[in-house]
């Protein structure tokens, strides 16, 4: 096996990661009005929240790859080509997010529905939102899952490759860490799933999923600062 060095990787991945937030917030414009800034504001939700969503996401993944990568005291070939194509996605997620905040931010007209029962209305109503949010919301969600899969596979390489990881406790800290990182990628799939019936209420599973991403790694680390110092 040919072992290759992680600094270089290691400092091209944090560019990366640097570049793709700063693209994030480049969405947020200035509205361009002289009074009334809140309600203007307001009016941009779609695109804060999705910002939001997609900043905590990005956050957590190079949470992630930094944990990983401070468990590892080299790389290997197949490592390298992992992390790229991890990268490949994630640098995909401001046009990503960009699609979905384009399309929240421009609901679909709702014909009037007088006469019309409650159920039949929403059932209408869920429809016209379907076909029209279905396809960028399901894209977000399957350019998350792939950043959080391929993210998965450089774990799982590092795992199985003899002399990568520094010691047998990182490599027992790794496995615990994928374990975690497999529920986040479970809940990418449900919300996936729920967004071909109903794409609203899957935006709220990509908030889930975001914060689970970000929070859970802090907890971890915060968790094992406590031990050492205890």
């Amino acid at each position: 096996m040919d072992f290759l060095p992680k600094g270089r990787l290691d400092a091209f991945a944090d560019g990366v990661f640097a570049i793709v937030i700063t693209l994030l917030v480049l969405d947020l414009s200035i509205p361009q009005i002289f009074e009334s800034l809140m309600p203007a504001l307001a009016q941009q939700w779609s695109v804060f929240l999705a910002y939001i969503i997609s900043f905590a996401f990005v956050g957590s993944v190079w949470i992630t790859h930094s944990s990983v990568t401070a468990l590892m005291k080299q790389e290997t070939s197949r490592s390298y080509r992992l992390t790229l194509l991890m990268l490949f996605f994630v640098s995909l997620i401001p046009f990503t997010t960009k699609l979905m905040s384009f399309y929240l931010s421009h609901p679909p007209t709702i014909p009037d529905f007088h006469g019309m029962d409650i159920l039949s209305m929403f059932l209408t109503e869920n429809a016209i939102a379907r076909s029209a949010l279905s396809a960028p919301v399901t894209i977000y969600g399957l350019d998350l899952l792939a950043a959080s899969v391929t993210m998965n596979g450089i774990m799982k390489s590092a795992i199985r490759t003899p002399g990568m990881l520094l010691d047998e406790a990182a490599s027992n800290e790794l496995n615990a860490l994928q374990k975690r990182q497999k529920f986040g990628v479970l809940i990418i799939v449900a919300t996936l799933i729920c967004g071909f019936f109903l794409p609203v209420i899957a935006v709220g599973g990509y908030i889930i999923v975001s914060i689970n991403f970000f929070i859970t790694p802090t907890i971890h680390v915060a968790k094992e600062t406590l031990k050492k110092n205890s």
